[in-house]
């Protein structure tokens, strides 16, 4: 089959999970003939990206959060505004994203969390089959954690999710355990996307704690912190694109600019992770057997059901910033880690060639076309 990705711009996550499903589908003898990615003023599309995914990649004008002058909580009505002021070039957006399908004719798009992307298919209605994927889908299975509190930003998240998947044929929820697939047809619960690269290292226990920091506004904490604490190591990834790579504020911290390969290197070996709840740097982590700390961005309801999520699979920790010391301590308790997060993540190719056959059935039979052998 041939298919079209459509993914947010907006973080790493949905990006890393585009080239994992784009490697297994190419692996799988199927065509990916374009990815078209929202792009933001804040953020470049990483180089990984480009080196991964190995077709044509598009760039459009998609919405995106504002945040604070901090950089560290989202904004919401800042958010509203400036992508009210933005709707001339979202239209264009939606135009943009019709003539590439119209090109190419693909027999499924899939939509990696894109507002935009289910907008579109709302509108527009292509004959291709839309999926929508992602770990914000699980909100429609029985058994997903909501964050308690802040009704306003739950009913937002819910909207948004709900607007991402407008008229779309197939939930494919990634998941960070194993759960039936509910009660909804549409509805199916996959494994995490872990990119390929992360299944060739070997996971060693490091000395140092990792941190990851969508919006370098977190960035001073840090810094304070490694200040008063030389006897914590800390090795920091973050996307302030004016600083020095890398750069050593005290002896025991150094910011990287974000590498996806020296990333992970440094996953595997650290002692755990420190991150926003962003599902794919959890995943990751949850993988090589590292313990988390998740700080949910302010502001962005959808990482607070993360972070719940993930403690309930055992993840690690939440908290409401920074603090390297309790982590460190946290670590210091812990056992050895499971291994169910490994094995759930093993089931990923069948579940996903029981959903392509399902749907290379359905578009056979759906074919206008007489078949060679119909008589026989």
């Amino acid at each position: 089959m041939k298919f079209i990705f459509i993914v947010q711009g907006e973080g790493r996550g949905h990006m890393t999970q585009a080239i994992s499903l784009f490697d297994l589908l190419t692996k799988l003898g199927h065509e990916v003939s374009d990815v078209l990615i929202g792009k933001s003023n804040r953020r470049t599309l990483p180089q990984f990206v480009k080196e991964n995914i190995k077709t044509n990649i598009i760039q459009f004008d998609s919405p995106n959060f504002i945040t604070d002058q901090n950089e560290k909580s989202i904004n919401i009505s800042k958010t509203l505004r400036y992508n009210f002021f933005k709707t001339g070039r979202f239209y264009h957006s939606l135009k943009l994203i019709d003539q590439t399908v119209q090109q190419s004719q693909p027999d499924v798009i899939i939509n990696f969390y894109d507002l935009l992307a289910g907008i579109y298919n709302s509108i527009f209605r292509p004959k291709s089959s839309f999926w929508a994927i992602g770990h914000q889908y699980l909100i429609y299975h029985h058994e997903f954690p909501f964050a308690s509190g802040s009704p306003i930003q739950k009913a937002l998240f819910k909207f948004n999710t709900w607007v991402t998947a407008l008229n779309a044929d197939k939930f494919l929820a990634l998941s960070f355990r194993n759960l039936d697939n509910g009660h909804s047809k549409k509805l199916s619960v996959l494994p995490p996307l872990l990119r390929p690269q992360v299944k060739v290292l070997d996971a060693q226990k490091g000395e140092f704690i990792l941190t990851y920091m969508v919006n370098p506004g977190y960035a001073e904490e840090a810094i304070a912190f490694a200040k008063k604490n030389p006897h914590i190591k800390i090795e920091a990834f973050w996307d302030k694109k004016d600083m020095p790579n890398p750069y050593m504020p005290s002896p025991n911290l150094t910011f990287h600019q974000i590498n996806d390969v020296l990333f992970l290197e440094k996953m595997a070996s650290c002692k755990g992770l420190i991150s926003t709840a962003g599902f794919e740097s959890i995943c990751e982590a949850m993988y090589f057997g590292k313990k988390v700390m998740m700080i949910p961005v302010k502001g962005q309801y959808e990482q607070a059901c993360n972070a719940l999520d993930a403690s309930i699979s055992q993840a690690g920790i939440q908290h409401h910033e920074f603090d390297f010391e309790k982590f460190d301590n946290f670590l210091n308790l812990q056992q050895e880690p499971h291994h169910i997060f490994v094995n759930w993540e093993k089931l990923l190719r069948a579940k996903l060639l029981e959903i392509l056959e399902l749907e290379e059935t359905s578009s056979y039979s759906r074919s206008p076309i007489t078949p060679k052998y119909a008589d026989s």
